[in-house]
């Protein structure tokens, strides 16, 4: 019934507009026949007169005027949006929110993005800083990111970053008081700077492979714990013990000798940052040019 009538009273206006049924019939491509039936269809169902028609001319009632009245802004403002979504192909806007922990926003999600933002000044983007794998419906987020391609049913997962690998590190000072261990087992016997994880509140135990492949796990202590990855490092710097921070955070500071290595061999590589969000979500076209600007290529 809505949709008979928005139709019918487009022709009504079209036809009060042109003061003409054949003007009005070439403006909306239809016979004249076709919208004079309509016209007479939308007079009975309202059980008003909307129209005078005279062998000259056709005009508006009082009714139909103050009908008119009303209809034209109103199709004004429909017109205005629509419009303005057709721009929005060409101009993306919208609000993306992503989760992600503090070290893929600042290594990755950020200098990738920036760019869009500066193309694109109708696209916003938010960060949410996460540790935890965070339900995103729950969040109001977007898209998430976490480390390798494994995610849920009904997710989409996308290679946004290279492979990456955690190392374990220390203060040039530290390894002078302390030595370096030879095997991971060893670390039992260090001062190690830890990690809490947000997702369940338990230390995090920290991971390595041997040569034939075997996991190691080993809980380390210490007396520094942080829950987010930068403070983590600064604490190795400052002499507080070993630390394991992915390679990418730590490589300048080694470089710089800030920093030493230790259990390179026992340090693997694994899949890198993947962008997950659900299959089922229509991509808004901010959403489309985050994807494109996050897209690892090669």
């Amino acid at each position: 019934m809505l949709r008979e009538n928005i139709n019918d009273l487009i022709a009504f206006a079209a036809v009060a507009e042109e003061r003409s049924f054949t003007r009005a019939a070439a403006r909306l491509n239809v016979s004249q026949s076709a919208l004079s039936h309509t016209i007479k269809g939308l007079e009975k169902r309202l059980g008003l007169r909307l129209l005078t028609r005279t062998t000259r001319a056709v005009a508006p009632t009082l009714e139909g005027e103050d009908l008119l009245t009303t209809l034209d802004p109103c199709f004004e403002k429909i017109e205005t949006r629509l419009m303005a979504l057709n721009d929005a192909r060409d101009q993306p806007t919208g609000t993306v929110r992503i989760a992600a922990t503090e070290y893929a926003i600042e290594s990755l999600l950020w200098p990738k993005l920036s760019p869009v933002l500066k193309r694109y000044p109708t696209v916003n983007i938010e960060f949410v800083m996460d540790y935890g794998y965070t339900d995103l419906a729950s969040a109001q987020c977007d898209a998430g990111v976490r480390y390798g391609e494994q995610v849920s049913d009904g997710m989409i997962a996308m290679r946004i970053g290279p492979e990456e690998r955690m190392v374990c590190i220390g203060a040039p000072a530290y390894f002078e008081e302390a030595g370096s261990p030879e095997v991971p087992q060893d670390l039992t016997g260090h001062r190690c700077i830890n990690l809490r994880l947000s997702t369940h509140g338990a230390l995090y135990a920290w991971e390595f492979e041997d040569e034939d492949g075997n996991e190691i796990r080993v809980k380390v202590q210490g007396q520094a714990c942080f829950n987010t990855i930068n403070p983590v490092l600064r604490a190795a710097l400052d002499g507080h013990g070993l630390a394991l921070i992915p390679e990418r955070l730590a490589q300048p500071h080694v470089a710089a000798g800030r920093l030493h290595l230790c259990l390179e061999r026992y340090c693997p590589y694994f899949p890198g940052f993947h962008l997950y969000y659900p299959s089922r979500q229509r991509p808004s076209s901010a959403f489309e040019v985050v994807l494109e600007g996050l897209r690892e290529r090669g």
